[in-house]
C-alpha cells in the first residue's frame, strides 16, 4: 500500500517525538536534525513516487518531472530548517528552558512542511489534468523585435437600381461591381515601428494587396509603364529617425497617398464605398518623404516622389508635397497640404529598340512633350464634437495645365476640380455607430470624370462591430450629376442618378494597433 501525504507527516511527526523524549540530548541531537529530516523527505516521497511512477513508466516522464519538482521543493524547505538549526546553535538556550520548549519552534516548523505536501500534490493533479500543449494562435500576430504580423480581408455585395450594362458601377472606387458577390481586396501587412524607447531608430513596412482595389490603387499602363511589376506591393517602404530635434523620420520606398481624409482599409473609414475625392486623389507615391513633430501640436512632412500613381515615373520631373498637421486640442485635428508636379508622360512605349532591355523599358520620345502643372490644394479637418459625435469636413482644389506656355497648336486652359465632402458619425451603441456623407464635386474640364458636369452624393451607413476583428457595413448611397451620366441597362440612354445598396464584410487581425 503506498504512504498517503499523512502517512508522510506521521514519520516526520515521530521522528519529531523522539527528539522530544529525548530532551536532554536535545542540543546534541539538533546539530543532526537537518540531515535527519532530509532522509526522512526522501523515504516518505519515494514512498508516494514509487507506485506512480510504475504506473507511468509505460506512457511519459511528466509524473517523473513533477515528483522531481516535490522533491526540490522539500529540499529548499529542508534547508530553511538546516538554518534555524544554525541560528539555534549560536544562541544559549536560557535557563529553565526544556528540550520539549526548545522543540516548539521545530514543531511548527514541521507542521508548515507538511501542509506543503498535499499543495504539492494538488498541484501535480491539476498540471495532469491540463493539456499537454498550451492553446496557441493559428496566425502569429506579433513577432519578436516588436514587428507585427496583420491580416485583411474586404468583400462586399452591392446592388445597382440601374441594372448597368456589365454590372458596373460608375465612378466607384472601390466596390466596381453590383449585383455580385465581390472581393475587394486581401492584406497582409508586416510593420516594424522605429521606437526610440528600444533604441530602434530604423523600421519598415510592407502590404501585399490581392483583389480588385488593385485595379483602382496600383495603376495603369496609362500614368504607370510597368504597374504588374508592382500590382500586390501597396506599400513597402523602409523608416529611419535621424537624430535631429525630437527626432526627423525619413521614409524611403512606396507608401499610401495621405492626400484626402479617407484611406485604403474600410476598417479605420467611417463608410464602407469611399469618396469621389478619395478616387480622384492619388492614391500612392514613390520616393522620400521626411516628417517632423515639433510638439504635440504642430507637425510638417515634405515628400520628394516620383509622381501620382507613378512607382517608375513617365517622365524626369520630381513632384513635391509640402504638408501642415495641427492639432490645437486632443479634440480637434486639422491637415493642410500643397501639393505640386507634372503628370504628363514625356515618352511612349516603342518596339524597334536596338539595345538589349528590360521587358517594358523600349520607348520613344515624344516631342515635344506636355510639361503643364498639377497643383492639389488640399485640407481636412475631424472634430470630436461629443464622446458619441464626430463631425469631419474635406475641401479640394485642383488646377492642372497640359502646357506651361501656350504656342500654336498647345494650349495652357486649364482643367479645374474643386468642391468638398462632410461626414457625422454618431456612436450608437459601443458596437454600433450610423454615418451620414454629403458630397459635392465640380469637374470642370472632365479631370476626373471626362465630363464637364457637378457630381454630388449623399451615403447613409450603418457600422457594426460584431466581435474583435469583424465589421458588418450597411449602407445605401444616391449618387447624382446634372447630366446624363451614369450606366444603366441601356448604354444609349444614361440616367442622371445611381442608387446603390450594400452590405460589407470586413474581418481583420494583427498585433498593430490604432489605424493601419
Amino acid at each position: 500500500m503506498p504512504l498517503t501525504p499523512y502517512t508522510s507527516h506521521f514519520c516526520l511527526l515521530r521522528s519529531l517525538f523522539t527528539l522530544v523524549s529525548h530532551a536532554s540530548e536535545f542540543s546534541k541531537r539538533l546539530c543532526t536534525f537537518g540531515s535527519r529530516l532530509r532522509l526522512v523527505s526522501y523515504v516518505c516521497i519515494l514512498g508516494v513516487a514509487q507506485p506512480s511512477l510504475m504506473a507511468q513508466s509505460q506512457t511519459d516522464n511528466d509524473q517523473v518531472q513533477r515528483l522531481q519538482k516535490l522533491v526540490m521543493n522539500l529540499e529548499s524547505r529542508v534547508a530553511v530548517l538546516e538554518q534555524q538549526n544554525q541560528q539555534l546553535r549560536s544562541v544559549s538556550t536560557p535557563s529553565g528552558n526544556t528540550g520539549p520548549q526548545a522543540a516548539a519552534a521545530l514543531v511548527s516548523a514541521v507542521a508548515e512542511l507538511g501542509k506543503s505536501v498535499p499543495a504539492q500534490r494538488q498541484e501535480a493533479t491539476t498540471t495532469n489534468s491540463a493539456p499537454a500543449n498550451p492553446a496557441t494562435t493559428l496566425l502569429p500576430g506579433t513577432l519578436p523585435g516588436g514587428a507585427t504580423l496583420n491580416y485583411y480581408l474586404d468583400g462586399y455585395y452591392e446592388y445597382n437600381f440601374n441594372s448597368p450594362v456589365g454590372r458596373v458601377n460608375s465612378l466607384r472606387a472601390f466596390d466596381t461591381l453590383s449585383n455580385t458577390f465581390s472581393l475587394n481586396q486581401a492584406d497582409v501587412i508586416f510593420a516594424l515601428d522605429p521606437d526610440l524607447s528600444t533604441h530602434r531608430r530604423h523600421g519598415f513596412r510592407v502590404d501585399l494587396q490581392f483583389g480588385q482595389a488593385t485595379e483602382t490603387l496600383q495603376g495603369n499602363p496609362s500614368n504607370e509603364p510597368r504597374s504588374d511589376i508592382y500590382r500586390n506591393i501597396f506599400q513597402a517602404y523602409g523608416s529611419y529617425i535621424l537624430p535631429v530635434g525630437h527626432g526627423a523620420q525619413v521614409d524611403v520606398g512606396k507608401w499610401a497617398s495621405s492626400l484626402g481624409i479617407e484611406g485604403n482599409y474600410a476598417k479605420d473609414q467611417m463608410n464602407y464605398t469611399r469618396s469621389w475625392y478619395f478616387y480622384f486623389m492619388p492614391a500612392y507615391h514613390e520616393g522620400l518623404r521626411t516628417g517632423y513633430k515639433f510638439n504635440d501640436k504642430i507637425a510638417v512632412n515634405y515628400w520628394l516622389v516620383n509622381g501620382i500613381n507613378q512607382s517608375e515615373p513617365t517622365n524626369g520631373y520630381k513632384d513635391e508635397l509640402f504638408g501642415l498637421a495641427v492639432q490645437p486640442a486632443k479634440s480637434l485635428s486639422w491637415t493642410i497640404n500643397y501639393y505640386n508636379g507634372q503628370e504628363h508622360p514625356n515618352t511612349v512605349p516603342a518596339s524597334n529598340c536596338t539595345v538589349p532591355v528590360q521587358p517594358g523599358l523600349c520607348e520613344a520620345p515624344v516631342i515635344p512633350a506636355p510639361n503643364g502643372k498639377l497643383h492639389i490644394f488640399d485640407s481636412y479637418v475631424t472634430w470630436q464634437a461629443r464622446p458619441k459625435l464626430t463631425l469631419a469636413a474635406e475641401g479640394d482644389y485642383v488646377i492642372q495645365r497640359q502646357w506651361a506656355n501656350a504656342t500654336t497648336g498647345n494650349s495652357v486652359a486649364p482643367q479645374h476640380l474643386d468642391g468638398g465632402a462632410v461626414y457625422t458619425q454618431y456612436q450608437l451603441t459601443p458596437r454600433a455607430a450610423f454615418v451620414l456623407r454629403g458630397e459635392y464635386l465640380s469637374d470642370r474640364g472632365g479631370l476626373f470624370s471626362n465630363a464637364t458636369q457637378a457630381l454630388k452624393e449623399v451615403t447613409g451607413t450603418y457600422k457594426y462591430n460584431v466581435a474583435d476583428g469583424f465589421d458588418l457595413f450597411l449602407e445605401y448611397r444616391h449618387d447624382w450629376s446634372n447630366i446624363p451620366y451614369f450606366i444603366t441597362d441601356s448604354p444609349a440612354a444614361p440616367s442622371s442618378h445611381q442608387d446603390t445598396a450594400t452590405v460589407g464584410f470586413i474581418w481583420w487581425y494583427g498585433g498593430k494597433e490604432g489605424a493601419w
